[in-house]
């Protein structure tokens, strides 16, 4: 609440980020979120140094990943062993994208498209979910209804 914006309102704008990736994912359609500009695309080819230019960083740590750690964070603020476990599922979570970086193509050639749709859609709906229940909570905080 430092820069002005309280915990209601990250919640409530994290939900809103990742409602919006999984309405993208059920309907298997990019966005904004998960997707690059052409702008940033023509970048990265131009770049001789390609660690310069960390095409794929804004896409594995988007708005949304951003958002729903800050707000898991922010719900273990006084607890140490929820921080940690927050900081643990982050690093596993990098370990298998990493994994699944290396081994993207016998993926791709395991569950074929059609599989890859699929699990992209169930993903997105519960990350929907997820993303929902982050945007209630962040309502029911505010207290707008006086309730």
């Amino acid at each position: 609440e430092s820069l002005g914006i309280s915990l209601a309102a990250l919640r409530a704008a994290g939900g809103i980020l990742l409602l919006l990736i999984g309405i993208d994912m059920v309907f298997a359609r990019p966005s904004g979120a998960t997707s690059t500009t052409i702008d940033e695309d023509n970048e990265a080819i131009e770049r001789h140094d390609i660690a310069v230019f960390p095409l794929a960083t804004p896409l594995i740590a988007g708005p949304g990943a951003i958002g729903a750690t800050l707000l898991l964070m922010a719900d273990a603020h006084t607890n140490v062993l929820h921080q940690a476990m927050v900081l643990a599922s982050m690093v596993v979570i990098i370990g298998v994208t990493l994994v699944s970086m290396l081994m993207a193509s016998e993926i791709n050639r395991f569950l074929g498209l059609t599989g890859i749709q699929v699990i992209t859609r169930v993903f997105g709906i519960l990350l929907s979910a997820l993303a929902v229940q982050f945007l209630f909570d962040g309502i029911a905080q505010a207290n707008l209804f006086g309730g």
